[in-house]
């Protein structure tokens, strides 16, 4: 593998831009999202959490299969290319303001992002031979890609389309989706052929008369997009939907584990299973960034700013700016301490308990709010500060430890199998989110919103529950971790 910059090699920072541009395009669009459909389409708070959990849901459920094919047909550079082609489409479909154009462009990015998220970072693992000291480094340089694109993506998409129009916002997101595309595809020779096709030879046999392997995962595709289309307007069924996924890739990955593991790969995969769980329990409460802590930005923190009232879809771009400002910090600790820095278990619970003392900060922001109802900027920021520390102990940490962990014959499989709890994370993410419910359909147009002084309190007391409860769970994880590190039979 080619050298490069600061020891890494060169492929490297071909995933760091074109995943920078990648996220830019689905930040800008997430930062949108809820403030479309309760402001252009009427949906009620609890209907409109409902949709952002199915769909958050379900862009993190399809990493699954996506990792899958990867691994077994179409190799890492055509998934990627194939999610990207997808996104973009979706971004612009975006921009038609009809509500079955913007459930079908919904579909679009789940499937897109399927294709894409997994084997982009899988991709990053496997320019790092087993045993390189320089892999956790390299996924967090990576992880700062993905954070560059989602610090700006508010400020600009948020922005534009927040004051000039929605579709003005979506289609930049598109344009951006684009740009990344042309990186990725123009870097492939720094790549060392790590993404291509697993057998080339493979994609040619036929599934059908005039239908070869390749052109049938392309077909299957297709259904894929009608599917999501459907499945992100029937919130109720997803989650059944995600119970049967996870049961099934659970079963598969223990008939893995009998059938083809000897003892430390087996204990290796249990870890993993492990993680998947912590981190599901971190995206839950983390994800209502884009849905609950969004509405309350919007209603109950005092935005102005030297007279200017700033947008509440900018303030999407202040975790991933804290991610740049830290991230390096967090390469340069976990570098120079080696082999006696923190397990990765342990980085887990300090992350969850970093969380919770974030959303205790948001409640705290409640308890003291002003007789109007609104919370001071500084809670708001408190709260994201820490939300970014916790998540620079666990996201990139977790990337790492996922291809590191995995047997090289299923790490698509399990890197998918990683979004999957996220996918569960979205949907109960959705959930939460309804505790906070405070207006009905039609609300913001009518008026009928309730004040800030009702709601404030609403939001609070969820977010402290979520701060006591997360506290408790870090503290657990802590406790246990020494007894997890066995498992993970010398690796850190």
């Amino acid at each position: 593998m080619e050298a490069a910059k600061q020891g890494h090699p060169k492929g490297l920072y071909v995933l760091f831009f074109s995943e920078m541009w990648e996220r830019f395009s689905f930040y800008g669009m997430r930062a949108l999202l809820i403030f479309y459909m309760t402001k252009e389409f009427l949906f009620g708070d609890n209907a409109a959490y409902g949709v952002y959990g199915a769909y958050t849901a379900l862009v993190y459920a399809t990493p699954l299969f996506g990792g899958m094919i990867a691994d077994r047909i179409l190799g890492y550079r055509k998934a990627v290319v194939l999610g990207g082609v997808l996104m973009a489409l979706g971004h612009f479909t975006m921009t038609f303001q009809h509500v079955q154009v913007f459930y079908f462009a919904l579909g679009l990015i789940i499937c897109g992002n399927g294709f894409f998220k997994p084997n982009i970072s899988t991709i990053v693992g496997k320019l790092y031979k087993t045993g390189d000291p320089r892999r956790d480094s390299g996924f967090t340089i990576f992880y700062m890609g993905i954070n560059l694109g989602a610090m700006f993506a508010p400020l600009l998409c948020g922005l534009i389309g927040e004051i000039y129009g929605w579709h003005y916002g979506f289609g930049l997101a598109g344009i951006g989706m684009v740009v990344g595309l042309i990186v990725f595809l123009r870097g492939q020779k720094h790549l060392g052929g790590v993404a291509e096709p697993p057998d080339p030879d493979e994609l040619k046999k036929p599934v059908l008369p005039g239908i070869n392997q390749e052109l049938s995962v392309y077909i299957g595709t297709g259904v894929a997009v009608l599917v999501a289309w459907r499945l992100v307007q029937a919130t109720k069924i997803v989650g059944g939907a995600l119970s049967f996924i996870g049961v099934a890739a659970l079963a598969f990955i223990v008939f893995h584990m009998i059938s083809r593991c000897d003892k430390e790969e087996r204990d290796r995969l249990i870890v993993v299973l492990l993680l998947c769980l912590f981190s599901m329990v971190f995206w839950a409460f983390f994800e209502q960034a884009g849905s609950s802590i969004n509405l309350f930005t919007d209603r109950n923190v005092d935005r102005s700013l030297f007279g200017w009232e700033i947008p509440a879809s900018t303030f999407q771009s202040v975790n991933p700016a804290f991610i740049l400002i830290f991230a390096p910090i967090f390469a340069t600790i976990w570098t120079k301490l080696g082999n006696r820095q923190p397990s990765t278990p342990v980085k887990f619970g300090i992350a969850i308990l970093q969380l919770g003392l974030g959303f205790g900060a948001l409640w705290m922001g409640a308890k003291l709010s002003t007789e109007t109802g609104m919370v001071p900027l500084f809670w708001l920021t408190a709260g994201y500060l820490l939300h970014t520390t916790g998540e620079l102990c666990l996201s990139p940490v977790g990337l790492s430890a996922v291809t590191k962990l995995s047997p090289a014959r299923i790490g698509g499989l399990m890197m998918g199998t990683w979004f999957l709890a996220s996918a569960f994370s979205q949907y109960i993410a959705g959930l939460i989110a309804m505790l906070t419910g405070v207006s009905g359909e039609g609300a913001v147009a009518t008026g009928t919103v309730p004040p800030a002084t009702e709601t404030v309190m609403v939001y609070g007391t969820v977010f402290g529950q979520i701060a006591l409860t997360a506290i408790v769970i870090s503290v657990l994880i802590i406790a246990f971790s020494p007894i997890i590190k066995k498992g993970m039979h010398g690796i850190q």
